[in-house]
């Protein structure tokens, strides 16, 4: 895929490359190992000016697309960072898409820069423990009472609020029962993190130590109504700027995770000799490493035309979403592949494969099931009847 870059993605990418090194496998085993946040990282990516690849010049982004910022995570997760490194960043790229688009002047210049700088960090929090991806279903409300709202609710598996200073949240301000379009009610804030009002309660989890998930309690939490984002009750139909590029984003980081397995992989199989020849000489280690290519090279093909179509203006959700599905099948495969061709080896956090392998299953669960996304293409794609 290097020849499928244009020049100014491929300096994206040997940049990106470039701020990597010193952030080696090694790196991120002790971040992964100590469940400590890749600040450093995170601060190398800031200073580089790469936090607001895909944000508007005039807020001191680069005014690039999410084409570009596609090639800036799977680079980044393609350096052994995986998941880890990619979720440390992920949010500033693609979060504030509906700042960006439904945002008033006002609030693009008080909101975009300080998350462009590296100065403030955000998390999105969306999922409920009773909602999941019947989003129109959450139960976070948010009262309006005179120049502020108050909210009180729980969300769930929010990436980085152990570090975060704001938050991008959804809470319903016209309960279920009074709107006509369950669609209908849901607001969108973005306001500071304040924990004297929410608990973040830490999840413990398989991998991706390094990035903390958790539950969010709110109680009582006083948001000024200048944090409302575009117009009340129009919340669902604005956080869908944000899903599909996280789609896309998503995909590439797991193609990214995919090919730094697949790399080591093959070169362990160039490497380990057994019975005097390697052991990539045989063919039942070659197949499903050269199979492991094929299915990685095919899904980038598809977040290419997602992230273009997206640039464009067009509409993208059935090939956002296929490149979610294809790409985290196709890292996953490659991910265990990688483990097998180690054998025993490939179980011990010495080679690494095994971290890739816990990091690749996120894309598998998240944002979206593939259960959901084959549901989606089932009906807005083929035209079957709905079947939930």
């Amino acid at each position: 895929m290097e020849a499928s870059f244009s020049p100014e993605q491929a300096q994206i990418r040997e940049l990106v490359q470039r701020i990597c090194v010193p952030f080696d496998d090694s790196y991120w085993q002790k971040q992964d190992a100590t469940a400590s946040f890749p600040e450093a990282f995170y601060r190398a990516i800031a200073d580089a000016g790469l936090l607001g690849i895909a944000m508007p010049e005039e807020h001191g982004g680069s005014g690039l697309g999410i084409s570009e910022a596609a090639v800036m995570m799977r680079t980044i997760a393609e350096s052994g960072a995986a998941m880890s490194g990619a979720s440390s960043v992920h949010m500033n790229i693609f979060g504030l898409q509906p700042v960006v688009v439904y945002g008033t002047p006002e609030q693009k210049a008080r909101m975009l820069p300080p998350l462009i700088r590296g100065e403030q960090k955000a998390c999105f929090a969306v999922t409920e423990p009773d909602a999941g991806l019947n989003t129109t279903q959450i139960k976070t409300r948010a009262e309006r009472r005179g120049d502020h709202y108050v909210i009180t609710g729980q969300k769930i598996w929010i990436s980085t609020a152990q570090v975060a200073d704001k938050f991008l949240l959804l809470a319903r301000t016209t309960p279920l029962d009074q709107v006509k379009r369950k669609t209908d009610g849901l607001s969108l804030f973005y306001t500071d993190l304040d924990r004297s009002k929410v608990e973040v309660r830490l999840i413990h989890k398989l991998g991706r130590h390094a990035v903390d998930s958790n539950m969010l309690f709110i109680d009582g939490l006083e948001v000024p109504a200048a944090d409302l984002i575009g117009v009340e009750g129009q919340g669902f139909k604005q956080i869908l700027h944000g899903l599909n590029p996280e789609r896309i984003l998503i995909a590439s980081e797991a193609i990214g995770i995919g090919y730094a397995a697949l790399s080591r992989a093959v070169q362990y199989a160039k490497d380990r000799v057994v019975f005097d020849r390697p052991i990539g000489q045989n063919q039942s280690i070659q197949h499903p490493l050269a199979r492991c290519w094929m299915n990685l090279e095919a899904a980038q093909l598809m977040v290419t035309k997602a992230a273009r179509l997206y640039d464009s203006g067009q509409d993208c959700g059935a090939e956002a979403n296929a490149a979610k599905f294809l790409a985290a099948e196709a890292a996953f495969s490659a991910c265990e592949t990688a483990v097998m061709t180690h054998g025993g080896m490939g179980y011990s956090s010495e080679y690494h494969v095994e971290r890739y392998l816990r990091e690749a299953l996120i894309p598998r669960l998240a944002p979206v099931s593939p259960q959901m996304i084959l549901n989606f293409i089932g009906e807005k794609v083929l035209g079957l009847p709905k079947s939930y």
